[in-house]
């Protein structure tokens, strides 16, 4: 089975894009890779056949866990490079070998019925790199307000910015950028709406190399506040038909945005920063 027309959702880390994810994956006619793509790269036809499992009622009712994941050992087994790249990958990094590999170990996780593959990246966007390899690919961003972004941020185990940018994985700081860090004593909470600024500059350069048709914009908040009325336009994006079961799927989730929690964690001080950062992407993305 060829892949066509796989859908991407991409977005910096903490934007929201999980649960948008899981969610999108009740959709009873799309593909995603599971833990099986995982933990057995090599095995993509053991994703296919839980996939398989899934639209057989009666396992379908009583199995519990099967979301989706990222997986980024199956796209680094395939993809040398692909995890943790210091900067973003672009079409011209593509390999034959790479291209000819990940076609084949994705048509293998689809089914007749779910025909159509669901995935989520986040970190560096890699929409050159994807668009290569699938030139008829949708893509799905996802962006949340950037205070709540970065208050996030500093919140998980896995983030880098601790070590300093000499040692994260997005590159060495222009001279912009570290003017800008200095200017706030090297504050960690700067680094990390830095980080969010060196990422979103690599969207948007990325945005320019597809047809605007195939890419779209979705905020968190909305995810939250409105979810039926956001999915019925991503389903239209993504040409899925919308169904009642779907939409009752809906109901499965609870969605609260917990935005202003950077209020109440960081103090008056890292609030300043904060915002003084993020003012440019606080104003074009409407958080202003």
């Amino acid at each position: 089975m060829d892949v066509v027309k796989p859908v991407f959702i991409i977005g910096v880390g903490r934007s929201g894009s999980s649960i948008f994810h899981k969610i999108f994956a009740k959709h009873p006619n799309v593909a995603w890779l599971s833990k099986y793509s995982e933990k057995y790269p090599a095995k993509p036809q053991l994703t296919r056949y839980q996939m398989k499992l899934m639209d057989t009622p009666i396992v379908n009712k009583i199995s519990k866990g099967n979301y989706p994941e990222e997986c980024y050992s199956f796209w680094e087994y395939y993809c040398k490079g692909f995890r943790t790249p210091f900067r973003d990958l672009l079409p011209e990094d593509v390999t034959h070998k790479a291209k000819k590999g990940i076609r084949s170990a994705l048509s293998q996780i689809m089914t007749p019925k779910r025909d159509r593959l669901l995935i989520k990246i986040t970190g560096w966007p890699r929409i050159g790199y994807l668009h290569e390899i699938f030139n008829d690919a949708k893509f799905i961003h996802v962006v949340r307000d950037g205070r709540a972004v970065v208050n996030s941020m500093i919140n998980v185990n896995w983030w880098w910015g601790w070590k300093g940018p000499q040692s994260w994985r997005w590159g060495e700081l222009n001279s912009s950028q570290q003017e800008e860090w200095e200017k706030f004593n090297k504050s960690f909470i700067a680094l990390a709406g830095i980080e969010l600024k060196i990422l979103m500059e690599a969207l948007d350069k990325g945005k320019k190399l597809i047809d605007q048709k195939n890419f779209m914009e979705i905020k968190y908040e909305t995810l939250c506040s409105d979810p039926i009325h956001l999915f019925q336009e991503v389903l239209n994006f993504s040409e899925l038909e919308w169904s009642d079961t779907f939409e009752k799927s809906l109901k499965d989730f609870t969605l609260n945005d917990q935005n202003d929690k950077w209020k109440t964690d960081l103090t008056e001080n890292q609030q300043k920063v904060l915002e003084a950062v993020l003012v440019d992407y606080q104003e074009n993305y409407g958080y202003r």
